[in-house]
């Protein structure tokens, strides 16, 4: 059933790039939206969407599914993208669409136990290890909204919204220690980092709700872009099938929506990767409610709320029907989020905001990561190697982007370290 699921999630999320309908990648859907117009051929489309995606695939990706052995969703929908605008928009090009999106789904399970088994036979088995990438992300993940404040309105705000969150995180500590907080005579322990988002997120979108936009100076974005609305709600049918098989392989644990979550459920924390994918999906609306209005073309994981209810639903076929009716409603309330955004500039402007501020908080937390890691597998040389790995890749322009330099290195680490066990120039590290 499990392989099921992510065979099915791959060729349908083919099916839905091939159609224009959805697509992963964020940066795409503008440029998806210029082909639907006329203005940019299919073959242009589809180098444009290797180029953009590729890369994230092999370099963030796959580095991470590896490190936690569960399936991180960029993993498959940033390959299904490239399949289903890469394979031609016809009757026998959507079939095809449909057949290697479930073969990669496929490939991407067979892979992934393929390289579990593979560990346990190295000379040095370092998949241990490789789990410590993600340890900083967990505690590290909490700044983001202290990060994006600072930098959509002043870093003395900025400052405010991080002291105010790490006191309410050691306030929470205090709390689960002392056994103070209880519900029916049993002591609650807290989440101290969920805390600290949640602390964060209110003085994001405290400061951002104050910025108003001025009296017959809004967009309007609900009757500018109706037509497009109207398009993805034509479509909502296909987006409810991909978003109740998300929420069900989430639910068994087969994938996650982000480093973060996907690190927490490494860790058996299930609750907590829930509370970290409300803080995300919550971040996320405006960016990705944006650009779905703006050109029409939704992402197959909507606003990323199907992965909260995979987490928090009691069993995957209550995470199916409540994940396909989450982004039933997200559809139908386009036009009332557009027309929410319209009023509250601040909000729509802090969509790209909170993904910058993610993007810096990781391509940190990640770097610290692998170099713990690293160190782990090779003491001494790990260190060395995942210095040197980061600078040479800056002078050379960032042919790997800076998050997955720390994974990548990782494994590069690994693989270095057994290579040097079997010809008995280093010892197994105790």
């Amino acid at each position: 059933m499990e392989t099921v699921f992510v065979v099915l999630i791959g060729a349908i999320a083919a099916v839905l790039a091939n159609r224009n309908i959805a697509v992963f990648n964020d940066g795409l859907r503008p440029i998806v939206s210029e082909h639907i117009e006329g203005r940019l051929k299919r073959r242009e489309l589809a180098l444009t969407a290797f180029a953009m995606s590729f890369g994230l695939v092999i370099g963030f990706g796959i580095p991470f599914t590896l490190t936690a052995s569960i399936i991180l969703i960029h993993s498959i929908l940033l390959g299904t993208d490239i399949i289903g605008l890469v394979t031609p928009k016809n009757k026998w090009g959507t079939p095809a669409a449909a057949l290697i999106g479930g073969l990669y789904g496929w490939g991407l399970v067979v892979g992934l136990e393929g390289f579990v088994k593979l560990f346990k036979h190295l000379p040095l088995n370092f998949l241990d290890p490789l789990g410590q990438v993600g340890t900083p992300v967990v505690v590290t993940f909490m700044a983001f909204p202290a990060l994006a404040v600072a930098m959509q309105f002043s870093v003395k705000k900025g400052v405010i919204t991080f002291v105010t969150a790490a006191i309410a995180r050691q306030l929470a500590v205090f709390i689960n220690e002392s056994g103070v907080f209880k519900i029916g005579g049993n002591a609650v322990t807290l989440n101290q980092e969920g805390i600290a988002l949640i602390v964060g997120m209110i003085f994001l979108f405290a400061y951002a709700m104050k910025e108003k936009a001025d009296e017959g100076s809004g967009v309007d974005l609900a009757s500018v872009f109706s037509e497009k609305v109207i398009s993805i709600k034509k479509n909502v049918v296909y987006l409810v099938i991909i978003g109740a098989l998300i929420a069900g392989a989430t639910n068994l644990v087969l994938m996650a929506g982000d480093p973060i979550s996907l690190n927490l459920l490494a860790e058996g924390k299930k609750t907590d990767a829930g509370i970290a994918a409300v803080a995300r999906a919550i971040g996320f609306i405006p960016l990705i409610a944006s650009t779905a209005i703006a050109t029409g073309v939704y992402s197959p994981v909507g606003f990323t709320f199907i992965f909260v209810v995979g987490l928090f639903s009691p069993n995957v076929w209550v995470a199916v029907i409540l994940g396909g009716l989450v982004i039933f409603i997200e559809v139908m309330l386009l036009s009332v989020v557009a027309r929410f955004l319209d009023k509250y500039p601040g909000i729509r402007k802090s969509g790209e905001n909170i993904r910058n501020a993610m993007t810096k908080l990781l391509e940190v937390a990640l770097l610290i990561g692998g170099a713990n890691a690293s160190n782990m597998i090779a003491p001494g040389f790990g260190f060395f190697f995942i210095a040197g790995f980061y600078l040479l890749n800056e002078a050379a322009g960032r042919p790997i982007v800076r998050m997955a330099v720390g994974p990548v290195g990782a494994i590069a680490v690994g693989i270095i370290a057994n290579i040097l066990v079997a010809l008995g120039i280093m010892s197994v590290p105790k």
